[in-house]
């Protein structure tokens, strides 16, 4: 494998804006946001993407929408609204192979996305 852009992060081997980690997960600011706020939240462990998650990962998906209930208030956007959103594969937009949920608000949101 390819060294992985998200586990060397989540490593501390490069860095990033930090903005919650736990055992399971780590958030970290966008470097290209799309929005005011742009948080990815990932695994620790490298999970590919959607279609390789397995019951064994309930509670790293748990831990994940956990660290978006506490960035999201952290943020001040947890009662203004915001968007969650993970892509899948080249043609749902993902160009890193390793599992991530944005987190995106500090902004009106439009539909549909893109």
């Amino acid at each position: 494998m390819e060294k992985c852009l998200f586990c060397e992060i989540a490593k501390g081997n490069i860095p990033a804006t930090i903005e919650y980690e736990d055992e399971n997960v780590i958030a970290f600011r966008d470097i290209n946001p799309q929005a005011p706020i742009h948080i990815l939240i990932i695994p620790r462990d490298h999970i590919p993407t959607v279609n390789d998650l397995t019951p064994d990962h309930q509670a790293i998906i748990a831990a994940m929408f956990q660290a978006v209930q506490k960035l999201t208030r952290d943020n001040k956007i947890d009662h203004t609204g915001y968007r969650t959103v993970f892509n899948c594969n080249r043609d749902g937009g993902q160009d890193v192979y390793h599992l991530h949920l944005h987190v995106l608000g500090g902004r009106k949101m439009t539909w549909p996305p893109g």
